[in-house]
Parts: structure tokens; sequence; C-alpha cells
């Protein structure tokens, strides 16, 4: 599978079906709407720049659309049903929207006209789009179901439920797409039933090394009543990896109403709720944290360049100070700062800072109080590396002391790591691991309840914090 192929399939139809769309569009209006304004005088046809124009802006809208409602997210598990609905109703809204900004002066005979051009327009948008959509959707499903496609699959658990759950999907006429590679056995030196099926890849502790080496993508778990108090253990450990979870509901899940699943045919697997933002706000996130970063470089360039110059005529050693941390998924990465310490303040072994650290430097506490050291953290931001609000990202040294005592602290690795959190606004920068722990009881609260609205308190505090000069 080749998951940008795909994604880059679906883009370029869309792109074809709205400018399609939107040239036939320019030849009906001026075709048959402009003459009723001139009482049908023959008014001659021209494909003008604006044409050429809108043959740019127009579905560089629609993709642009499209990616922020999330249409363009988790590619190959797509139901032909749903996507029918989602075409239809973005196009409603695309069109609307297209329609006050392009198209409320437009010459008309009549207001009826407004009428026929919105309806128009939607017809040719939607009927273009989704037929291009539902022929690779349907090839997509096809491969799936004669097994040309396969996701990998790890089931954990080994006894008679997985058991059943595997003979019940790799039975199934229509197949999910699900590759099993194997199975994690739960307790060691059990007497595991699925062993006679699937090769057994490790217990629990192996989860991990399992995952990369057999590059799973989605993990079913399939537990036993008596072993549901290994669950909180198993999800702490593979929640923060970019696969898909499933579990198998039991009764109580069913009486309770709690229980959703679109699949009709195969096994009624739930997908574990992982507490991230829906599709739309994520990737809304994301681009307002790449146009709010690129605002907010320009317009911090010059006080960085005069802290800049300060920081190197007042202390020794580089303006940047670079660090590895660990970020989304487990991946390590650099943070770079302006430098608040004095050169090598380490000295080679991690050290964390304390308000009255004789390690900082005049300036230094200026930066420290007011954020601005982190001026350059924009630029992670716009490469991906991090966002502008998410958890605080640490260094794999002081995670592991952190996990001993919080293992569910590895759940924040689902998300990106920010420059600023609802843990920093509260907390400020930690000294010791103490304050880490108190810091992560608001790090978890902004991963349970994350949304836009969230975000945008925290960039607000964050500012009123810096502009006072009282962070910590």
């Amino acid at each position: 599978m080749n998951k940008s192929r795909q994604t880059a399939n679906y883009l370029f139809f869309d792109f074809i079906a709205a400018a399609l769309a939107w040239a036939a569009f320019f030849v009906y209006r001026k075709e048959i709407i402009e003459p009723q304004h001139f009482n049908g005088w023959d008014v001659p046809f021209e494909l003008t720049p604006q044409f050429y124009l809108g043959l740019l802006i127009i579905p560089a809208f629609w993709i642009t659309f499209y990616y922020i409602v999330g249409f363009y997210n988790n590619i190959y598990r797509r139901s032909r049903l749903l996507e029918l609905g989602q075409t239809f109703f973005t196009s409603v809204v695309g069109v609307v929207v297209i329609f006050f900004v392009f198209l409320l002066d437009d010459w008309i005979g009549s207001y009826k006209n407004y009428y026929n051009l919105v309806f128009t327009l939607f017809s040719m948008h939607f009927s273009l789009t989704y037929i291009s959509r539902l022929i690779l959707t349907t090839q997509t499903i096809h491969k799936i179901h004669h097994r040309k496609i396969g996701f990998n699959t790890l089931i954990i658990g080994s006894n008679e439920k997985a058991v059943k759950l595997y003979n019940e999907m790799t039975s199934q006429v229509w197949p999910a797409g699900n590759k099993f590679v194997g199975f994690i056995e739960l307790e060691e030196n059990s007497d595991s039933v699925l062993g006679e099926q699937l090769p057994m890849l490790g217990h629990l502790k192996d989860i991990l090394n399992v995952l990369d080496k057999e590059q799973i993508e989605e993990v079913i778990l399939a537990l036993e009543t008596s072993e549901h108090n290994k669950l909180s253990e198993i999800l702490t450990i593979i929640e923060n990896r970019q696969i898909t979870i499933w579990g198998i509901p039991d009764l109580y899940d069913l009486l309770s109403g709690i229980t959703k699943t679109n699949t009709i045919f195969g096994s009624p697997l739930i997908k574990i709720s992982n507490g991230l933002m829906p599709g739309w706000q994520q990737n809304t996130k994301r681009l307002l944290d790449v146009l709010l970063s690129v605002i907010a470089i320009i317009m911090f360039l010059p006080l960085f360049i005069v802290l800049a110059i300060i920081i190197k005529t007042t202390s020794k050693g580089p303006i940047i100070y670079k660090q590895e941390r660990i970020g989304r998924y487990g991946k390590p990465f650099y943070i770079y700062k302006l430098r608040s310490m004095v050169d090598g303040a380490e000295n080679g072994s991690p050290a964390l800072s304390s308000e009255n650290d004789s390690r900082i430097t005049p300036i230094g506490r200026f930066l420290r109080k007011t954020h601005l050291d982190e001026i350059p953290q924009f630029f992670n931001v716009i490469t991906g590396s991090m966002s502008l609000v998410g958890p605080r990202p640490e260094r794999e040294y002081y995670i592991k002391q952190i996990i001993k005592r919080a293992p569910h602290y590895t759940h924040l690795h689902k998300l990106r790591p920010g420059i600023t959190s609802w843990g920093q606004v509260k907390c400020g920068y930690a000294s010791n691991i103490d304050e880490m722990l108190e810091r992560l009881t608001y790090d978890m609260m902004y991963l349970k309840n994350i949304s836009l609205y969230i975000d945008f308190k925290i960039l607000i505090y964050t500012i009123l914090v810096s502009v006072k000069g009282n962070g910590k």
C-alpha cells in the first residue's frame, strides 16, 4: 500500500472535478444567465482573465476545505455511503461560500437566477466530485475484499475469545482487510489456544518491539473477562502510537449503549476512543499552527535580532540553544531556544533549572519570564515537530523517571508537543520531578478535553503571562 499515492489520487481528481465544474459553470453563466440581464441580446462569449484565475483559486479553495474537514485522513478506510453524505454536505457548504464571495454581484435577469446559479454549481460540482471519488473508493474496497490490500494486524490475547474472533474475521466473505501477523500473549507459560493458528510474537513486555518490527497498523484487543484488569496497562503502552486500536464489546457495553459500530458483515469491533479532536478540528489546528507561526516569526523578527545581539555580547556561547526532546509517537526531535543559561550549563549531565539558578544569565531571566526564549520554536511548529499548544516535550532521561511514578504519561505522546500548554500556564517551567508530575495532571486534562476552544484559552493566558512578565 502506498498511502501517499492514494491521497495524491484523491487530491488530483478532486482538483480536476472542481476545475471542470467551474469551467462548465462559467459557460452556463455567460451563455444562459447573463443574456437574461441584457434582455436576450447576443452577448459575445470570451474566456476572461477571471476565468483562468478561477481555475486556480476555486479548486484550491475546495482542496483546502476538504483537508480541513478531514476528508484525506485514513484514506484506505472509507465507506461509500459515508463518503456520499460527506461529499454532499461539503458541496452544499462550499457552494454557499462561493456564491456569497464570488457570485452575489453577477449580472442577473431576476432574483430567481440566483437559485439557478446555486443549484447548477452544486449539481455540477457534486456530480463530478462524487463520481471520481466513488470510482477510487470502489477500486480500493474491491482490492480489500480480494485481499490485495491488507493492514498488518496484531491480536492481543490468546484464549477462546481471540480464537473465535480470528476465525470469524478470516472466514468473512467480504474481509475487512486485516492481515494477521501474530498475537501477543498476556501471561507467560499460559495455554494459548490461538497458538495453533497464528505465531506467538511475545508477551506484554514485548509489545513495542513487536509493533515496530512487524510494522503493525491495527491492534485488536481480544481480552477475556478475567483479563480486563490489564486493559489500562495495555492502552498505556500502545495508545500513544499511530495505530488503530479495536476492542471486542462485552455484554455491559451493548446494554449500556456505549458501543458504536458501522460494520454489518464483519465482527462487531469498536474503535477505542483516544480522546483526540474530530478530524476537522485537528486539521484546522494544524493550519492555524502554521499560519500563526509564520505571522509570529515576521512580527518577532526585529525583537529576535535585538535579543540575539544582547545574548551574544553579554555571555559566551551560541545564540540558539539546541536540545533533544521526545515528541509525538515517542520520536525524538530537537527544540531550539534563545539561550538563557551560560554555555555548557549542564556539563554533560541532565540538570533542571530553578528560579534562582545561578546558571541563568541576566537576559535569560527576562527571556524566561516573558517566554521570549521560545521564539525559535515557531520554526518547529511550521515543520510539524511541535504545535502552538500541547504538552511540553521532555527529555528521555526525565521521562523514564516520570513513568516510574506515572505510567500514564506516555498517553501524552499521542499529541504534538507544544510551545505552551495547560500545565505550562498553571505551573510554569518545572525544576524537579514533583513539579513535572504536578504539570502532568493539567496536561492529561488537556488530552481528554482537547479542542480549539481550549487551545485559544491557553494561548490567551500565555500571552497575558508573557506581557506581564510573571512567567516561571
